[in-house]
């Protein structure tokens, strides 16, 4: 394990198909939180994001060997194959969960900003975070999208659009509206709100 540990994750993956169990473990264990964290918050329900781990990391070892290292890196392919499942996930179960009307959300919604441009990282990782996902839960896809890949796997605007092969100006719009949106969502509680700090970069692995 150790003369692996400098291995890239294509190297990686090209020693797990070809059997090395070892190599499949290694990169499984890099890129497995990046994975969970995204299908999380895309559907607000650990097991779902649980079985959105155990599909993509199937189907790497069943259909792997499409990988092009010009295409990209191996987390962005496997990110691809994240959001597939994630979809019939969604399809499957319906995940999108109402923002619940309580005094968790009404705290909330005293922390957000005036300006909706950035979500704080108090609301991602702090105590309100349950009212937080399912907020994000009910966005539309697109933009909860953005907002889940910029904001709570802090991916910049370039490996965002990267990802969902789109534009980087399409990011930006998208992931403001996503902010409007929520912030919209959090406000119905009617209480003033406060600015927030803006999240960091480092992060999901995907």
């Amino acid at each position: 394990m150790d003369n692996l540990e400098h291995r890239s994750d294509a190297e990686l993956l090209r020693l797990a198909l070809a059997g090395e169990e070892s190599a499949f473990l290694l990169l499984y264990e890099r890129l497995k939180g990046g994975v969970f964290r995204y299908a999380f918050y895309m559907t607000n329900s650990k097991p779902a994001a649980e079985e959105v781990i155990q599909e993509v990391f199937i189907a790497l070892l069943e259909s792997g060997k499409r990988y092009r290292e010009t295409q990209g890196n191996v987390a962005a392919f496997v990110f691809g194959m994240a959001r597939n499942f994630v979809r019939r996930v969604e399809r499957r179960e319906s995940a999108y969960q109402p923002l619940p009307a309580d005094e968790t959300v009404e705290k909330l919604s005293r922390r957000l900003a005036s300006e909706p441009e950035i979500l704080p990282e108090q609301m991602i990782r702090g105590e309100l975070v349950e009212s937080v996902r399912a907020a994000i839960a009910s966005l539309p896809e697109h933009y909860r999208q953005v907002v889940v890949l910029c904001d709570l796997c802090e991916l910049s605007y370039a490996e965002a659009a990267s990802r969902l092969e789109c534009a980087v100006g399409t990011v930006r719009s998208r992931l403001n509206r996503g902010h409007a949106l929520l912030s919209q969502k959090l406000k119905t509680a009617g209480t003033p709100q406060t600015e927030f700090p803006i999240t960091g970069t480092e992060g999901c692995l995907i």
